[in-house]
């Protein structure tokens, strides 16, 4: 996607922050960035109860994540051989919602992305394979291409800490939550 059009989405201060959230050692600058970006989602303001740790509200979100994601999984009509993909999706998503729950952040950051790009492909078939995808995402649902923009960004291995992981799968969960 051209870096121009994304600037028409997305104010500069959440682009550099995106680049921080990316670049940071530090788990506060990472936790800070990633709550900048949130603006971009719209709503900020709930983002950042979920991203203090003691509040207990990650929680609440992956809860509201596997149910939402759930529903979206079963109620996506999807040609018969992508099937066995919706029930696969499944699996991957109890799996990774185990993972969060005890606290294994980073054993379910690349799990993440795998659950995030079957979803997508099921929602949106093979043209999510393809390079304009991001651009045709952010120009019928500015929202959702923004959300993609931010996947697209995070890179899909990281030696991260659990703090820098969870802030980062938390971000992606609480856009998907709430789409």
């Amino acid at each position: 996607m051209e870096g121009n059009l994304i600037e028409q989405f997305v104010e500069k201060k959440a682009l550099d922050a995106m680049n921080t959230l990316v670049n940071t050692q530090s788990d506060d600058e990472a936790v800070s960035a990633a709550i900048t970006v949130s603006e971009a989602f719209g709503e900020s303001e709930p983002f950042k109860s979920i991203a203090d740790v003691k509040t207990g509200m990650g929680q609440k979100l992956t809860l509201s994540f596997q149910r939402n994601l759930e529903l979206l999984i079963q109620k996506t009509w999807v040609e018969k051989s992508d099937e066995d993909l919706k029930a696969q999706v499944q699996l991957q998503l109890n799996e990774f919602c185990k993972n969060l729950e005890t606290h294994s952040y980073q054993k379910a950051y690349t799990p993440f992305f795998s659950i995030v790009d079957n979803v997508v492909y099921l929602m949106f078939g093979s043209q999510t394979k393809s390079k304009e995808f991001a651009e045709y995402a952010l120009r019928i649902d500015p929202e959702f291409g923004i959300f993609w923009w931010y996947m697209q960004n995070l890179p899909r291995t990281a030696a991260w800490s659990e703090q820098k992981s969870r802030i980062a799968i938390m971000l992606g969960m609480y856009f998907l939550a709430n789409y």
